[in-house]
């Protein structure tokens, strides 16, 4: 990389301001005063000062919704050759990760990222960031049921958090139920129901906090405008 461009990605000047910087003799790499522009450099090993202070190069924050489909695997790599959500997010120089996950079988929703600290926010179960899922679930749960998912499932020795769950439709032999949760315990939704005697047949994730999907198709993604970027980084 071009010393000028590492300087600017750094974030304290502009690429023209760090030629003048080179040229002045205020830079240097490797402790070597450098005033040739066009000097290149690995930023991975070479340590770069200007004036004495040495920057680092601030990678550009990056952050999408997928809308995941069922039979990917929540990961960057997998030992088993399923197909991972990486592989649906094309053209993207930056390193990018999903942000907590949805099982291979669950689609909807997912938020991925290079920004550590709202992976953070968004995942730690204390800043209760709701996640809304619409499940399809075998037979007709009753209210007494409904009232058990609302009020927590013991899941391996654990009470999940409170719910907030609706009954959207009933069909001949299936229900539609739309279940929000603050937690991300691993396939908890799909515990919960299982747990009340009417699995899980098909799971979408909708929304997360106030991001939704917005029509966005199954497979693909977009980059989240300015103001739903400003709303995560607030939570």
């Amino acid at each position: 990389m071009r010393l000028q461009k590492f300087i600017a990605m750094s974030g304290i000047t502009s690429r023209r301001k760090a030629e003048e910087l080179i040229l002045e003799g205020r830079v240097k790499v490797n402790g070597i005063v450098i005033k040739e522009l066009g000097t290149k450099i690995d930023p991975e090993k070479d340590i770069v000062f200007v004036d004495n202070k040495r920057i680092k190069a601030v990678e550009k924050k990056i952050y999408i919704i997928l809308n995941k489909p069922e039979g990917y695997v929540t990961s960057l790599k997998d030992t088993h050759n399923n197909k991972v959500v990486l592989d649906l997010v094309k053209n993207i120089k930056e390193r990018i990760f999903p942000v907590g996950r949805l099982d291979k079988d669950t689609s909807g929703l997912l938020i991925m990222t290079n920004d550590g600290d709202l992976a953070y926010k968004l995942t730690h179960p204390k800043h209760e960031v709701w996640k809304k899922y619409i499940a399809l679930v075998k037979g007709h749960p009753d209210n007494t049921k409904l009232e058990m998912l609302r009020n927590g499932i013991d899941i391996d020795g654990r009470l999940t958090s409170k719910a907030h769950v609706k009954l959207v439709k009933k069909n001949t032999r299936t229900t539609l139920l739309e279940i929000a949760i603050h937690e991300g315990r691993n396939r908890q939704v799909r515990k919960m129901c299982e747990h009340i005697g009417h699995p899980v047949i098909d799971l979408k994730r909708v929304s997360i906090g106030n991001i939704r999907l917005d029509g966005l198709e199954k497979g693909k993604w977009r980059y989240l405008n300015e103001k739903e970027v400003e709303y995560l980084k607030k939570i």
